[in-house]
């Protein structure tokens, strides 16, 4: 049964500064204009359409702060003062994957079992990327958000078997995404390994991919809650559409930015943050708790791919797992580009014919490094793991919260 949720004011520190481009980072999702410099940081809102509205005071200088009331949406059922003086200690996070590990234990196995299949040939193409050599990203943070959750509404924290499938069906999804990924870009290479279609073909591949959703979806169905259904079902449509918004781009430099913001959160982020939501659900029925979930993975997700796309241009391929520079081969401008862009105008054709000419990779490459988009992008990334650790502070305490804001760290400095 839901329970009444006390509101109270917070303060905290904010620094602000406005560009054009940046501007449209947070407009597009009709939040207030605050935003980042070439050198700056402050409060940018990526896509999807079910933020948490943020009432802040800005500054206008650059590299100032100040104290703003921020009235939170939500916070823990107490009768104490709500006053986190500091929002965590880092000395005091736990490792997001230990904590994660027990409830992750024997996760591809079970994977496995969901995908039995009599036919040996499909069977070795369905179990071949759930070897237990990848990171298991999404399910560790499905199972820290469920754990948190409980703990929030006064459970005793332990695993939901639902939300452990929702774990398991994340990683089903994201796997097979890949797959499908692998076959539109042509792909080699995937996680050290030859990539299926390479190995099998691109129609094997294929049926292979469509073979593994059709699994998720079956234990989907199993979990017998609508709502997490429906929630569920959105992240395989935002996957399709996010795939069609890649093989287009914009004219107009700012939606452009806002185009890319807008695919980034459907090809990786819906995911992360509609499981995040589903876990909810399943032990809390009050809508503000689900919110403070899905924002949270909605906002470590976009920055997990905006860090994604950085590496892209300063990790070699052995950190990868994958040719580097692969984004500007496949013709995609991604946030260090579209950054540059705005120093070297001469980018702006290179995008619009996808980097197709002769010479434009390793122009495109060079101008990137001699740029400011590297540090731009990781820019951009920090805010949105900040709003993640806002969001993930509005519950109450637990391990599994606070290992959910050392995780925004470690998505951050990752370089692989």
């Amino acid at each position: 049964m839901a329970k009444p949720w006390r509101r109270c004011w917070r303060w905290r520190t904010t620094a602000s500064t406005c560009t054009s481009l940046l501007e449209t980072i947070c407009c597009f999702n009709g939040t207030s204009a605050t935003s980042l410099l070439l050198r700056g940081t402050g409060t940018v809102s990526g896509s999807g359409n079910e933020g948490l509205s943020s009432k802040t005071v800005h500054t206008t200088s650059v590299g100032k702060s100040i104290l703003t009331r921020h009235k939170s949406r939500l916070l823990y059922p107490t009768q104490k003062p709500c006053c986190f003086k500091r929002i965590h200690s880092d000395d005091k996070l736990k490792d997001p994957f230990a904590l994660a590990q027990k409830d992750l234990n024997h996760l591809y196995e079970d994977i496995k079992k969901e995908l039995f299949v009599s036919k040996s040939e499909l069977k070795s193409l369905c179990d071949y990327y759930f070897d237990g050599k990848g990171k298991a990203f999404r399910p560790m943070i499905v199972v820290l958000m469920a754990r948190a959750c409980n703990s929030h509404s006064n459970q005793d924290g332990d695993l939901l078997p639902g939300q452990r499938s929702i774990a398991m069906i994340s990683e089903m999804i994201h796997t097979a995404s890949l797959v499908h990924d692998d076959v539109i870009d042509g792909s080699d290479k995937r996680r050290g390994k030859t990539t299926i279609n390479e190995v099998w073909g691109e129609r094997k591949a294929i049926l292979a991919g469509d073979f593994i959703l059709s699994a998720a979806s079956m234990a989907l169905a199993r979990i017998g809650n609508n709502t997490v259904v429906s929630v569920l079902s959105q992240v395989m449509e935002d996957l399709v559409r996010g795939e069609f918004m890649q093989l287009g781009s914009k004219e107009n430099e700012n939606e452009r930015f806002k185009h890319y913001l807008d695919k980034t959160f459907k090809k990786t982020a819906s995911l992360i943050a509609n499981s995040c939501k589903a876990v909810s659900i399943l032990v809390n029925s009050d809508p503000e708790v689900h919110e403070i979930a899905f924002q949270y993975g909605r906002n470590v997700g976009i920055a997990f791919q905006l860090v994604d796309d950085v590496l892209d241009f300063t990790a070699c391929a052995s950190q990868l797992g994958k040719p580097s520079a692969t984004d500007l081969k496949l013709g995609l401008a991604t946030g260090p580009v579209l950054f540059a862009c705005q120093q070297f105008p001469e980018l702006h054709g290179m995008i619009m014919r996808r980097f197709s000419s002769s010479g434009d990779v390793a122009r495109a490459w060079q101008y990137v490094q001699e740029s400011e988009g590297v540090d731009q992008t990781n820019f951009l990334a920090q805010h949105y793991c900040q709003e993640a650790i806002r969001q993930i502070s509005l519950l109450r305490p637990s391990l599994e919260r606070d290992a959910l804001i050392r995780l925004t760290q470690m998505v951050l400095t990752r370089d692989k």
